[in-house]
């Protein structure tokens, strides 16, 4: 492709994905359809990628964007859920797909059948989780979707360059398999972990936000291209990583992260546009390759509807027949008894297994050649992925949304408890900020004088601890007085001072008193965050109630480094 064609694709296909966001349809589907329709305009060529482009250059940012906005405290307490379902349905449905496959081409190597399998095996959790939260999925539905589709991804890729071996060989062995997938984890975990610590510690020391996020974008493509080269899971590395970074990022810089949100939001719509308008241009010509098969498009087009079917039925019955498996608790596994899935939330999940942007990448990076041999059933593995991925995205895209709110799954009691724990925190970060004023109380008072330090504290105590009041009376108001110390009574209000603390009205301060109020905001927002991460670490506080008030805290640390002290002072 020529760096002009692929701007104007990438472009239209955001054009078409944009209208989409505003309009509420699924972005996947349409921008496919839209490429699909202009791939038969008689100037448009046929749009070939590297094989490697897709696998390497995609796919790892992609991943490590998913994994960083996961939780890594509710993918530990979901490991054994995630893993039955990120590996060992992955596995199964490879393997009953490539089982359909063999039946229906009992001439092809049984590498070739499982190749399929593994391009279609991993569902892709971006469009379940966008219909999951629109509709209040419960949070546990949500982790467990979001931790398969980070494993299977690992799960099946691995599986997929096994298999290519087996074709590039003509022999395939289960033991040489097993022992290439175990090697791949391991490695991929350790390479993850270790670059994941590097770049932490590197971002620890960098008060340069574009510096860091700079760092941040090429930290996929390290951790990747590092596990591909020891014979690991790049995937899996880059998930590790991710998961890790994710998981420190509260305590490295807050403009980093304030950087970092938006710019991997945009690197994702980028991206996955990119991919699915690529399928939409190629799906023809592929369906003229099968054509021009040996086996025609006929064979092509049943074949490739009986992998469907395949891969829509197989992930309910494995869904509910292992459904058990929840109550063991793998070692690391902290989820507790009563929280595995009801059997509605089960219906849920067994009904969320669209396909994505692995199953398309994986499809369009099958090799045209293979050691220089041509891979004849190529055509035909492309056009029942695309099928495939297609497929489920209609049926299942379109109709989950009815099947969550036919079943009535929702999350009501965790919306609840969200709140009683924000409630709590408030109070809880109102005592550090007790903490800050008391030990700058001897500053102060060699300033001021004691009489107007203690006014000044006793001042700006009674604020902090009303805002605490305030807050539990707002968001648990039946237990407010259940979040509160026996000292603090719930209808104290605040009066004079804006939200942050600052006088609501009045003169400007000198730059003096205003730099010493100001370095007294930053430790107090330094004492809140710590109190969360504290909380959070402990297993008290949720991980998606902590990264909510950390951005309340960072976009204060913001607005203090765009004020005009901070200015003067630079």
């Amino acid at each position: 492709m020529h760096h002009v064609e692929v701007f104007i694709l990438v472009a239209g296909a955001v054009l078409v994905a944009a209208a989409c966001r505003r309009r509420g349809w699924p972005a996947p589907l349409v921008v496919v359809g839209a490429a699909l329709v202009v791939s038969f305009l008689p100037f448009i060529p046929r749009f070939e990628v590297d094989s490697d482009v897709l696998l390497e250059f995609v796919l790892p940012p992609l991943l490590y964007s998913a994994a960083l906005s996961s939780s890594y405290r509710d993918f530990r307490a979901s490991l054994n859920s995630i893993t039955r379902l990120g590996v060992g349905l992955v596995l199964v449905s490879a393997l009953a797909v490539a089982a359909v496959f063999w039946w229906l081409e009992p001439a092809a190597p049984f590498a070739v059948a499982l190749v399929l399998g593994a391009v279609v095996a991993p569902p892709d959790a971006v469009a379940a989780s966008a219909v999951g939260r629109r509709l209040g999925l419960p949070r546990r539905v949500m982790t467990l979707l979001s931790g398969e589709s980070l494993i299977n991804d690992a799960t099946s890729l691995t599986l997929y360059k096994v298999a290519l071996a087996g074709v590039a060989t003509g022999a395939w062995a289960l033991g040489d398999g097993l022992a290439t997938f175990g090697i791949a984890v391991l490695v991929g975990v350790a390479v993850g972990l270790a670059l994941g610590w590097v770049v932490h510690k590197v971002r620890m020391h960098l008060d340069d936000p574009v510096v860091a996020s700079a760092i941040g974008l090429m930290t996929p493509f390290a951790a990747y291209w590092a596990a591909e080269e020891l014979l690991g899971s790049g995937v899996l590395a880059v998930v590790t990583a991710g998961l890790y970074l994710g998981h420190t990022s509260p305590r490295a810089g807050y403009a980093t992260r304030l950087y970092e949100g938006p710019l991997w939001s945009t690197l994702d719509i980028l991206l996955e546009s990119f991919t699915f308008a690529l399928i939409g241009l190629q799906l023809p010509w592929v369906v003229r390759d099968v054509i021009a098969s040996d086996q025609g498009l006929a064979h092509g087009i049943v074949l490739s509807v009986a992998v469907l079917a395949t891969a829509v039925l197989v992930r309910p019955l494995y869904v509910f027949a292992t459904a058990k498996f929840d109550h063991l608790r793998m070692r690391g596994s902290h989820r507790p008894e009563h929280d595995s899935l009801s059997a509605r939330e089960s219906a849920v999940v067994s009904w969320a297994g669209m396909r994505g942007v692995v199953t398309l990448a994986a499809a369009a990076a099958i090799p045209a050649t293979i050691d220089g041999k041509p891979f004849t059933d190529r055509a035909t593995i492309q056009l029942a992925a695309y099928v495939v991925a297609i497929g489920t995205l209609l049926l299942q895209g379109l109709t989950l949304p009815w099947v969550i709110t036919r079943l009535k799954v929702g999350s009501g009691a965790e919306i609840a408890d969200d709140a009683a724990q924000e409630a709590a925190m408030r109070v809880a970060t109102a005592d550090a900020v007790q903490r800050v004023l008391e030990d700058q109380r001897p500053e102060w008072t060699s300033i001021m004088g004691e009489e107007k330090a203690e006014k000044a504290i006793s001042r700006l105590s009674t604020i902090w601890r009303g805002r605490a009041a305030a807050a539990a009376v707002m968001l648990d108001p039946e237990n407010a007085e259940d979040h509160l110390p026996d000292d603090l009574d719930a209808t104290e209000s605040v009066h004079g001072l804006g939200p942050a603390g600052r006088p609501a009205t009045g003169q400007l301060p000198g730059v003096e008193e205003a730099s010493r109020a100001q370095r007294l905001r930053r430790d107090i927002v330094a004492a809140q965050r710590e109190v969360l991460m504290e909380r959070r670490d402990a297993g008290e506080l949720d991980e998606t109630v902590m990264r909510r008030m950390l951005r309340e805290l960072d976009l204060e640390d913001e607005s203090l480094s765009s004020s005009w002290v901070e200015r003067i002072e630079g």
